[in-house]
């Protein structure tokens, strides 16, 4: 029976030569490494600016930050996405207003942005699911007439296009996540992309306790030991270890996407004439990066969905589930009232998904094990 993991990453002999050569420079914190990772990351994505962090939660806290909010406001989001979309609002005592999702993409559903906001709403936050991109000239037009910023959760992208134009050059802000399991990864870590100049710089600043210069600023020789602290800052660089992991990793990043196609194309072909299977639509204008490959099942909810998961699992083949909805959750429940059914969509797509193993090294003999694992557990 093979064993087949949920998630792999790929690390070449160039990428470990690049830490080796960091570990024997002598710095190995946020430094010239980081900047080299910086500059090719925005290039990538076509923004001006790129600030490295140590993580999308990071990213998304920062974009936060930078619109000063005061308990009692209020941001857009979605409530199916992880846990820290909503997180980052709530550290300002602000509140998540959470827009039910999109039956076919399981994204933001745009059409209900515009009755969600009032006059305390400070900002809209769409979650490009999976890797899909949300419906951003809809999103952006809203915000435009309400005269709000949009910050983008893009931790499951690395690369997505919306019509043809790359996620991270398109709204105020767009945030990526470098986790173990994601696209491209320097284990930990994250990226903050936008053309505005002003943003970027106060990104730089509040990364690292709101000091005046970098650490590489004071402690090399050609530096100076005097610093400012001008903000309220927070400990968020990343470090020159995990930028060299990236720009291994992002230099591979089209052919790791051109992998993931190839395991959805297969799992497509395989499961996607079944009656008791529905799969998320890639709209014709969308080009998804394919972080994840979620399934839901039409006939199998709650009990008998986790039962199915646990016959999978016996079987080698590791699953999971993309998301528990954050309404969902004890700490939202007691807070806001919330009941599960209150964002039907979102529930509903909870209560029938399986998450299933998508990767770079995943074979197709892999995949055609895994859908025939499914198809007979099924019946």
């Amino acid at each position: 029976m093979p064993t087949i993991p949920f998630f792999k990453p790929v690390i070449d002999e160039d990428t470990i030569a690049r830490v080796s050569e960091v570990l024997r420079s002598g710095w190995l914190t946020t430094g010239s490494v980081c900047e080299e990772f910086e500059t090719a990351f925005a290039k990538y994505v076509g923004a001006k600016h790129a600030v490295s962090v140590n993580s999308a939660t990071a990213a998304l806290h920062l974009c936060m930050a930078s619109l000063n909010l005061k308990p009692g406001d209020e941001v857009i989001t979605t409530p199916y996405t992880f846990v820290a979309t909503a997180e980052v609002i709530e550290y300002f005592n602000a509140k998540p207003v959470f827009v039910d999702i999109r039956e076919d993409t399981m994204n933001i559903d745009e059409g209900k942005i515009e009755k969600a906001i009032t006059s305390k709403t400070r900002a809209i936050v769409p979650v490009h699911f999976a890797g899909q991109p949300c419906e951003m000239d809809e999103i952006l037009a809203i915000a435009k007439k309400h005269g709000l910023p949009v910050f983008e959760d893009a931790a499951h992208v690395t690369p997505a296009y919306y019509k043809g134009r790359p996620i991270g050059s398109i709204s105020n802000g767009a945030c990526f996540s470098f986790y173990a399991n994601k696209c491209i990864t320097t284990g930990e870590g994250g990226m903050l992309t936008t053309d505005d100049d002003e943003l970027a710089a106060k990104f730089r600043i509040l990364r690292l306790h709101g000091l005046s210069r970098d650490a590489i600023d004071r402690y090399q020789s050609k530096g100076s030991w005097q610093y400012d602290v001008i903000a309220q800052g927070y400990k968020y660089n990343l470090t020159d270890i995990a930028a060299a992991i990236g720009i291994g990793q992002l230099a591979q990043a089209d052919r790791f996407w051109e992998e993931r196609k190839r395991v959805v194309k297969t799992y497509r072909e395989l499961l996607g004439n079944k009656d008791d299977i529905q799969m998320i639509e890639e709209l014709e204008h969308n080009q998804s990066s394919w972080h994840i490959f979620p399934i839901r099942f039409k006939n199998h909810a709650d009990q008998k969905r986790d039962e199915l998961i646990q016959k999978i699992n016996a079987k080698g083949i590791s699953t999971s589930v993309h998301f528990i909805p954050i309404h969902t959750f004890t700490y939202y429940r007691e807070k806001y009232g919330y009941k599960p059914g209150d964002f039907p969509n979102a529930y509903n797509a909870f209560r029938r998904l399986i998450t299933l193993p998508v990767y770079p090294g995943l074979k197709d003999e892999g995949v055609e094990y895994i859908c025939g694992t499914i198809l007979e557990d099924l019946q």
